[in-house]
């Protein structure tokens, strides 16, 4: 199969629609997008926890394009079919004050490097991850005029963080400008539903897609869609997970009343500091919401798959 190909030095910050396209391409035309990581590339291997300290807000998610897809009009869909990811071989994850689910808890800076390969992420020692790599941003630009910065997600995609849009997944988003100006961004190979700690395993890598358009005639949408494959496990199978729940009549308060409970129990059976422990929930946990019936109260479910520790 033969790529177009956008290297990551075609990249901006925030999103515009005022952006001039990078590329133009076709309707079922297939594109390879090289990304910066999360930080722009400023981490280095070589860093301390004191490096945190230089990640500025307005620096985040540096986002390869806009590509400008023919034929593409307000009010359709653009499809966009995930063929596969070319990974690097190392990501990190930080603890960024001011930053996270449980930011007044973890006031200082922290910094955790993991190394990889196709199948496994080495988050520790004895801590192994299922290698999943997704874009944690992937939209197209809005409508309202100016720059908007790209770290909350919209209603036409941006930084999402589905960990589902992996290689074999398909994406729809609904179209705002003409030309649907897409970019992607935010490489992970690895995370939990709910990122909780801020940052996945954040790390450099390309994405190769195939785009398509749906008129609007056929379809409209008004938020992101997706189909997503199946998670995988590390031994590949089935695996038991360790839950910790959050309950009251708040679901933020709940979610973190959840994550906390895990890092105690983390620390209870495993020996892990708060810090590691916070890290491998954002990477390996997931955050879902239980039950939104039984009024007042609502439950929160926080689990980590056993079979991540040997």
């Amino acid at each position: 199969m033969t790529f177009k190909t956008l290297h990551s030095h075609r990249h901006h910050l925030g999103w515009d629609s005022g952006n001039p396209p990078a590329l133009t391409v076709a309707p079922g035309e297939t594109v390879e997008l090289e990304l910066l990581d999360a930080s722009g590339n400023r981490v280095q291997r070589t860093d301390t926890h004191e490096a945190v300290l230089n990640l500025k807000a307005e620096n985040a998610n540096p986002l390869t394009g806009p590509l400008h897809i023919e034929g593409s009009e307000p009010g359709d869909t653009l499809v966009i079919d995930i063929l596969d990811y070319a990974l690097g071989d190392w990501g990190w994850t930080a603890l960024i004050p001011g930053f996270g689910l449980l930011q007044e808890d973890f006031p200082q800076p922290f910094l955790h490097l993991s190394t990889y390969d196709p199948a496994t992420v080495r988050f520790a020692d004895d801590l192994r991850l299922p290698t999943r790599p997704f874009a944690g941003t992937i939209g197209v630009a809005p409508a309202e005029p100016g720059c908007h910065s790209a770290i909350p997600p919209r209603a036409c995609g941006g930084n999402m963080d589905i960990k589902n849009l992996v290689r074999g997944a398909q994406l729809q988003l609904p179209v705002e400008v003409p030309g649907a100006l897409l970019s992607v961004g935010d490489g992970h190979a690895a995370q939990g539903d709910g990122e909780v700690c801020g940052t996945a395993i954040e790390t450099r890598l390309s994405i190769q897609i195939q785009v398509d358009v749906i008129k609007a005639a056929q379809q409209t949408l008004s938020r992101p869609m997706a189909v997503v494959p199946e998670e995988p496990t590390v031994r590949g199978d089935k695996a038991r997970r360790l839950l910790t729940t959050g309950i009251g009549p708040d679901l933020f308060s709940a979610a973190r009343e959840a994550v906390r409970f895990m890092i105690d129990q983390l620390r209870k059976r495993y020996g892990m500091e708060p810090e590691l422990a916070y890290c491998l929930c954002s990477v390996a946990g997931d955050l879902r919401i239980s039950q939104l019936v039984n009024a007042p109260n609502w439950t929160v479910g926080f689990s980590v798959p056993d079979d991540i520790f040997h």
